[in-house]
């Protein structure tokens, strides 16, 4: 059953778009402090579709990320009372009780390890801020990490360029099969463990 590949064509039809830079962009800030889709699912395929273009994109990306993450910050900093009760609530809380183990142990490469890494960044913008982390070292960080992550994407989508592309349209469909049977497995082996 091809439907991936559809996915994936209407994706790289839309990373295509003039306005996809500022879908981006937005995309990139909402992600740092309350989004739950990170901004490479847009980056990717608008660098591959504009390998010229792979730079700027990775700037964007980077700029709007870190003053996304601080909108978390201030979020964290001023109003973490308020969505303290929320937060608790979802299934973040795990998470920032984590981040704010991290900040005791390692502070700034808290930052940028959230930042570089898939772990959600916007838990460690907002407990940066309730924890008063110094402001230079927490966008120092951000800058840093989020700026490796996102050049290291666009940077390896330029360099795939359109031949990259047409083998991704080839086997795009196994690929996504391939990563919904590894989902599935690995939530029957959490749920299995956790038994």
């Amino acid at each position: 059953m091809r439907i991936f590949s559809s996915f994936y064509s209407r994706a790289m039809k839309w990373s295509r778009h003039p306005r996809a830079p500022w879908y981006l962009g937005t995309l990139s800030f909402a992600e740092s402090s309350f989004f739950p889709v990170p901004p490479d699912v847009m980056l990717a395929p608008m660098s591959l579709a504009n390998p010229s273009k792979a730079w700027r994109f990775a700037l964007l990306t980077t700029l709007a990320s870190v003053a996304g993450g601080l909108l978390g910050y201030t979020i964290g900093f001023f109003a973490f009372d308020a969505i303290e009760p929320w937060l608790r609530e979802s299934h973040y809380w795990e998470r920032y009780q984590s981040a704010v183990d991290w900040f005791t142990q390692w502070g700034f490469w808290a930052i940028f390890i959230a930042g570089f890494s898939p772990i959600p960044y916007k838990v460690f913008t907002i407990a940066a801020g309730a924890l008063s982390m110094a402001l230079l070292p927490f966008t120092l960080a951000s800058l840093i990490g989020r700026g490796a992550r996102f050049f290291l994407v666009a940077g390896l989508m330029a360099w795939g360029g359109k031949s990259m592309e047409e083998k991704l349209h080839l086997y795009v469909d196994r690929l996504g099969w391939a990563t919904v049977a590894l989902v599935v497995i690995g939530v029957i082996g959490y749920k299995w463990a956790g038994v």
